[in-house]
Parts: structure tokens; C-alpha cells; sequence
């Protein structure tokens, strides 16, 4: 499995992967040295989240293959068909899957998800629009909300 570390406006993100596709993107909360030669496996990841970050990419095309139970990667299928800018809540997500009383479940899985950003499980609030559980922290998950708004916070400075 190769593995590279990058810089991303919310910390280092670690990336790993191999040819049968990336398993992991996690943000770490310590410094860590960044890689100065990214594994060309990871070259598209990286390129793809950098994109991202220059708000110039909303949908990643990336090969995937993440280690998980079947009803955990139902879930993150699910959490990759919420579009860029929109959010739903941990009930719809139930919902969608065809079972409402999973809420739990879901909510477990999408804290498992472990593809920061590229499966978007920070675009998953409260059934009363708050920002709830976010494996990376709530103030990432704002940040990577209001990256994503259709209308932006305007400063008054």
C-alpha cells in the first residue's frame, strides 16, 4: 500500500492507496513531514484534491476501493450521490437506504467513512440543520460546508 502526505487548508491529509484504487484519505490533527514525491497510484487523488480546494472541482473521479462491511460501503455509495453545495440529514440518508429506523447505523457507518472529502459524509447534519458528529472535527465540517455554498458568507472587514 503506498501512502503520501499532503497539505490541505484544514491540515495534513494522509492518502493510501494502490492500484486497485485509493482506500483511505484521513486529515491528521499533528504535523507530520509531507511526502516530496507522491506514488503515482496517488497522483490523481492529489491532483483531484488540490482542485477541490481551488473550488475548481466538484465531483472527484477516482478509483476506490476502501475496506469496509457491505452495509458500510452501501453507505458511503449512498453519501456519494449528495451533490456538491446540498446537504441531507442522517433520517433522509436512512430513508434513501430504505430503512428509517437504521438512523443509528447510518450515523455509524458515515462515521466510518474513511475517504475524507472525496465521500462526503460532512455534507450529512441534524434533522434540525445543525452540524452534528464529525470525525474530522465540526470546524472542519463548517469550513468544507461554507467551501461548498452556493452563497457565500460575505465579510464585513
Amino acid at each position: 500500500m503506498e501512502e503520501a502526505f499532503i497539505k490541505t487548508p484544514l491540515g495534513i491529509a494522509k492518502i493510501t492507496g494502490n492500484e486497485n484504487g485509493i482506500a483511505s484519505i484521513i486529515v491528521l490533527n499533528s504535523d507530520v513531514p509531507l511526502t516530496t514525491i507522491i506514488p503515482e497510484v496517488l497522483e490523481d487523488a492529489v491532483y483531484q484534491l488540490h482542485e477541490y480546494f481551488k473550488e475548481e472541482r466538484k465531483v472527484f473521479n477516482l478509483t476506490l476501493n476502501p475496506e469496509g462491511t457491505s452495509f458500510q460501503k452501501k453507505v458511503w455509495k449512498a453519501l456519494k450521490d449528495i451533490p456538491y453545495g446540498k446537504t441531507i440529514s442522517y433520517m433522509d440518508l436512512s430513508k434513501t437506504l430504505g430503512d428509517p429506523k437504521a438512523i443509528r447505523a447510518v450515523a455509524a457507518a458515515n462515521g466510518k467513512n474513511p475517504l475524507w472529502i472525496v465521500v462526503p459524509c460532512h455534507r450529512v447534519i441534524g434533522s434540525d440543520g445543525s452540524l452534528t458528529g464529525y470525525a474530522g472535527g465540526l470546524h472542519r465540517k463548517k469550513w468544507l460546508l461554507e467551501l461548498e455554498s452556493p452563497s457565500k458568507q460575505q465579510s464585513l472587514f
